[in-house]
């Protein structure tokens, strides 16, 4: 069964205060090299058949993320 990959993360013009306190804490923690943090949400989509990307997209894009204020990124099983 072909496992599709959906990361939604905030656009980069959105504040992410999430990622900000992650950052935070990794400067308190002695992990100086981390530039930026940002946070998000990953799906892990079983389907029949092969994957259709133009529905997954529209799955993604009405149900799983809000389009104006976050990004959407697909991962088929031939990525």
């Amino acid at each position: 069964m072909p496992r599709v990959v959906v990361d939604v993360v905030l656009k980069p013009e959105i504040s992410d205060p999430q990622g900000q306190a992650v950052l935070g804490a990794l400067g308190r923690l002695g992990h100086d090299g981390v530039r930026s943090v940002r946070q998000g949400k990953h799906f892990v989509l079983e389907v029949d058949g092969t994957p259709d990307r133009a529905e997954l997209e529209r799955i993604a894009e009405t149900l799983l993320a809000n389009p104006v204020i976050e990004d959407v990124e697909l991962h088929l099983p031939t990525d």
